[in-house]
């Protein structure tokens, strides 16, 4: 189908068209800008949302720790990845089809421009034939009237008898004339009108028709170009769709990433003090400190303890006192600070060692500081390799640089290697010595503390009603731990010794005081690493004189009588109070 055919009377409708094309391309233009804007303003939404729900810097280490939290970051990361690519989609519909669409309305208005003044010129044409035409018609009617006219004045002339030959004569000439004239009109009438006519079939046929291809070929390329921009968009956005679709299968991903069972695991980590559960707080029997012996004619208690400085009862109470309180408050006091300070670990000032903290965090902060040794160490060993392969390079290509000039530089990296591998091997000797002894002797709380003494003074006469032949009966100690780590061992002062005596004369108490309260089997060989410490072997027996503690040692007598502490996971322990029915 041909413009120039079917629309040959159509030309101020095709040029009116052809502006609308052009006015709809530029439409398309501020569709595309108002595309982009909000693509652009989607990602930066985006980005800011996930910026607004990143984990702030001391968030960092817990997001790392639990997989809820860790998940839930890659979520943020997959999003802001995701917000990445509808910018992508915005620059890519800017730089392409945006810049192409620029260029097509300025084709299209240059091309319509032309081919508006070639149909005009053609159209121009036409019409100056055209006025030559009516021009040559109007001169040929005018002279053929005129000649008419002259007609019937000669044949007037001569029939009137009454002019002379001479004027009929003048009036045949002046007929003649006009005739002429006429005949003259005439035939430029008919040539102006054959060329006229030509010019109108080479208007309606060649001229007009070429125009009209050419704008229908300049809207036929604006609509295919069209068509094409809206494809590029199409597949501008889908080209995104697969990194899209793996944002999501992130997503995706993350989710199936978190673990309840992990994430539990983690905060016992994270938490676990390493004490054991207190155990059960035993009946404080009062009046078994303050028996009398009806034997003795004074009526004073025999042996009692009450005639010392205090009451064992009332030291054990005053020793409770001065700590801010004893029994079931004391242990939920002692346990609330103990959790307090597991959670304040990381933002507090800790010693060298770490041993201010609870055996696991300290093992724990141990092992990161190792590790942190052996990343800078393993750093440092890499800039060492370089410089000297730089060093042998200089050595063989003395222009490239002075070989010389590396020596300071190697040796100041060999100095540091070797300090930072010094304090590794400390901190791996703190690491080392913990495995070996999970809580130092010399921190052990005092074994002849009040409690002891009045356990010792309880045991002392519940033996007393005792089958003969049967080990006496010990209750067990209430295992109350606060936020101090206990005092270390101290020496048994006067009283205490008088305490000692009295004890050993009822012959079910060690030298120094220690009631044996039950025997023990070594499950492995422990070698003594410290003063306080007994070594032993496997399968060995001993003595239980003191159970443990909280601090995972375990007091034990030796048959060879030689005392001191043991690792409580290194031995089998049977008490004598296991047996009482």
């Amino acid at each position: 189908m041909s413009w120039g055919t079917e629309l040959w009377d159509q030309y101020d409708t095709i040029a009116t068209h052809t502006l609308k094309g052009i006015d709809f391309c530029e439409r398309f233009t501020h569709f595309l800008k108002d595309r982009c804007s909000i693509e652009l303003k989607y990602a930066s939404e985006l980005k800011k949302l996930v910026k607004s729900y990143q984990p702030k810097k001391k968030e960092e280490e817990e997001y790392q720790q639990y997989s809820w939290a860790a998940r839930f970051w890659d979520v943020l990361k997959e999003l802001h990845d995701l917000a990445g690519q509808h910018e992508v989609i915005a620059e890519n519909t800017q730089g392409q089809v945006m810049k192409d669409v620029q260029s097509l309305i300025s084709e299209m208005k240059q091309q319509r421009r032309k081919d508006l003044q070639d149909g005009a010129k053609v159209q121009d044409q036409l019409r100056e034939s055209l006025a030559k035409l009516d021009k040559s018609r109007k001169n040929y009617e005018k002279a053929f009237k005129m000649a008419e006219k002259a007609t019937d004045d000669y044949r007037k002339a001569d029939a009137d008898i009454n002019l002379s030959r001479a004027e009929v004569e003048k009036t045949r000439n002046q007929m003649m004339i006009k005739n002429n004239q006429c005949d003259e009109s005439k035939n430029e009438y008919a040539a102006q009108l054959q060329q006229t006519n030509q010019h109108q079939r080479d208007h309606y046929t060649q001229q007009m028709p070429s125009v009209f291809q050419q704008m229908q070929s300049m809207e036929e390329n604006r609509i295919n170009k069209i068509k094409s921009m809206v494809k590029q968009i199409a597949d501008i956005e889908r080209s995104v769709i697969p990194i899209i679709n793996t944002c999501i299968d992130g997503m995706v991903k993350a989710s199936d990433g978190i673990s309840a069972e992990e994430d539990s695991k983690a905060v016992i980590d994270k938490y676990k003090s390493g004490f054991p559960i207190p155990a059960d707080i035993p009946f404080e029997d009062l009046s078994n400190s303050s028996v009398i012996d009806t034997s003795n004619a004074n009526g004073t208690p025999k042996n009692s303890l009450d005639n010392r400085k205090g009451t064992v009862s009332d030291k054990k109470k005053n020793r409770k006192d001065k700590k801010g309180g004893g029994g079931l408050f004391g242990i939920f006091t002692s346990s609330k600070a103990t959790i307090n300070k597991i959670i304040g670990l990381l933002g507090e000032e800790s010693k060298e060692d770490f041993s201010d903290l609870p055996p696991n965090q300290q093992r724990k902060a141990l092992n990161r500081k190792i590790d942190e040794f052996k990343k800078e160490i393993a750093r440092e060993t890499a800039e060492r390799e370089g410089m000297l392969k730089m060093k042998d390079v200089y050595v063989n290509n003395p222009a490239l640089g002075d070989p010389n000039a590396l020596e300071k530089k190697i040796e100041e990296n060999a100095q540091k290697i070797d300090s930072l591998q010094a304090e590794m091997r400390k901190y791996q000797g703190y690491l080392a010595n913990m495995d070996a002894k999970p809580s130092p002797v010399g921190q052990r709380r005092n074994s002849l503390s009040d409690d002891s003494i009045s356990q010792s003074s309880t045991n002392m006469e519940m033996s007393q009603t005792s089958l003969p032949g049967q080990p006496p009966v010990a209750a067990n100690e209430p295992e109350v731990y606060t936020d101090e780590w206990p005092e270390p061992p101290r020496a048994i002062d006067d009283e205490e010794d008088h305490v000692g005596e009295f004890e050993h004369a009822e012959g079910d108490f060690d030298e120094e005081g220690f009631p044996v309260i039950g025997t023990c089997r070594a499950l492995y060989i422990y070698e003594a690493g410290n003063e306080g410490s007994v070594a032993m072997t496997e399968g060995e027996e001993m003595f239980v004189l003191e159970q443990d503690q909280g601090d995972g040692w375990t007091r034990v007598r030796k048959h060879d009588n030689s005392e001191g502490f043991v690792p409580t996971s290194y031995i089998q322990c049977h008490f004598y109070d296991q047996d009482e029915v």
